[in-house]
């Protein structure tokens, strides 16, 4: 359901639910007023994203009534009804309930407060099996993997291994399922898939630890790995004996393993995710084979997108040198070259991108004459090139990232 569960705003430190149904009855009036703008005047004093207010427009067009301000509410905050977040809220209120609890508990997780929770565990021997009030009924497990919860939950502290221990060892169940991606989802795969303990440095250390536990290693989650740009992850549980499909095998490089598992339905596919990883030996293979270079994703993004998007300057030039197409745009707009600038825009390697930018525009791609600012190696680089740095332009289709979405996404 919509909005998804980490993109709940965040309650302060002791909500009122009197102070939520004046809210509830603010958002009312501003849905009645006839003014089209009143609704996200309302939002933007709350600091609210775009979606929510699209969500709030959307729920209060027809007939606006108090019970569907109180829903859009509930769902701001991650609750499937009005009546579940003003419980919870009501809970919240006594210090003694196990929502207190909980809600302390991982507060506790993310900023690695390690005796506050040894503490609320002690006074609570069941905490470690409660689950979440809030749609995505994660359990405290499922926190410290930092993927899926609140976005603002979403934080990965240096001794997240040594609290994911306490929390196995107090009874937490290792394959307790959230309610987040469609549904299902264990603490293994949302640590596997999620860039917090990634770049915290403890990513292999936290998914060690879920599966010296026991932690169950799911078909497809190599895939998900891949499809989140997390190769590290997928190439550690891979050594540990996560079943491989044709794809994931592709993206992982594995050549000898494409050759035996060889899906000629899936070889596209497969190119993609070769390409996306630099696995040369595994494209150039699957090209020879006729996979179609310029099949296009549910994204719009060709196999070269998403070599482009990898940083991958050498795979460029191997698909190059098969004629792959040059205009192709993806479902933001964005030819190769303009992924490409968007990449370099957006945490990509200066000297990598530079690399791209002139195989592809000596191959023929062509240069717009003008693309938002980047940097200065870059917009001197597109300069010499025909294509002027304009500020008052934007990025096409830009949003905050999403904290996961279990399929590869980029916008150019």
């Amino acid at each position: 359901m919509f909005p998804n569960p980490h993109e709940a705003l965040p309650l302060p430190p002791r909500p009122s639910l009197d102070h939520y149904k004046k809210l509830a009855k603010g958002l009312l009036k501003a849905a009645r007023s006839g003014d089209e703008a009143a609704i996200g005047d309302w939002l933007a004093t709350r600091q609210t994203a775009s979606r929510l207010e699209e969500f709030a427009r959307r729920k209060l067009a027809d007939h606006p009534n108090l019970n569907k301000a109180q829903f859009v509410i509930a769902r701001f905050h991650g609750f499937e009804s009005w009546p579940k977040f003003s419980s919870h809220l009501q809970a919240l209120a006594r210090q003694s309930s196990r929502v207190s609890k909980f809600e302390a508990a991982a507060d506790a997780i993310v900023i690695g407060d390690l005796a506050t929770l040894r503490r609320l565990l002690r006074e609570d021997p069941q905490l470690s099996l409660a689950t979440s009030t809030r749609e995505h009924r994660a359990t405290l497990l499922h926190y410290v993997a930092a993927n899926g919860v609140e976005n603002y939950r979403q934080k990965t502290p240096p001794n997240i291994v040594e609290i994911a221990d306490l929390l196995l060892n107090s009874g937490a169940e290792i394959d307790a399922a959230a309610n987040v991606y469609g549904g299902g989802c264990t603490a293994l795969l949302l640590a596997a898939t999620s860039v917090h303990p990634e770049r915290a440095g403890v990513q292999e250390a936290l998914l060690q630890e879920l599966l010296d536990h026991g932690a169950r290693l799911e078909k497809s989650i190599v895939f998900a790995c891949l499809a989140n740009g997390r190769p590290k992850a997928a190439e550690f549980l891979a050594a540990r004996g996560a079943p491989l499909d044709f794809v994931e095998a592709a993206g992982l490089g594995r050549l000898d393993m494409i050759q035996t598992l060889f899906h000629e339905e899936r070889q596209t596919e497969a190119l993609r995710f070769a390409s996306a990883y630099g696995r040369n030996p595994v494209v150039e293979y699957l090209l020879a084979r006729g996979a179609d270079h310029a099949s296009q994703d549910r994204n719009g993004q060709t196999a070269l997108h998403h070599a482009v998007i990898g940083g991958h300057p050498d795979t460029v030039k191997l698909l190059l040198r098969h004629n792959v197409p040059l205009e192709l745009k993806n479902r933001y707009g964005g030819t190769v070259l303009g992924q490409a600038v968007w990449s370099a825009a957006h945490g990509g390697d200066v000297e990598v991108y530079i690399a791209i930018f002139e195989a592809l525009v000596n191959a023929g791609a062509k240069i717009r004459e003008s693309h938002p600012p980047v940097n200065p190696p870059v917009d001197s680089w597109l300069a010499a090139h025909g294509s002027r740095a304009d500020p008052t332009l934007h990025w096409y289709g830009e949003e905050p990232p999403a904290s996961q979405v279990l399929l590869p996404a980029s916008a150019p």
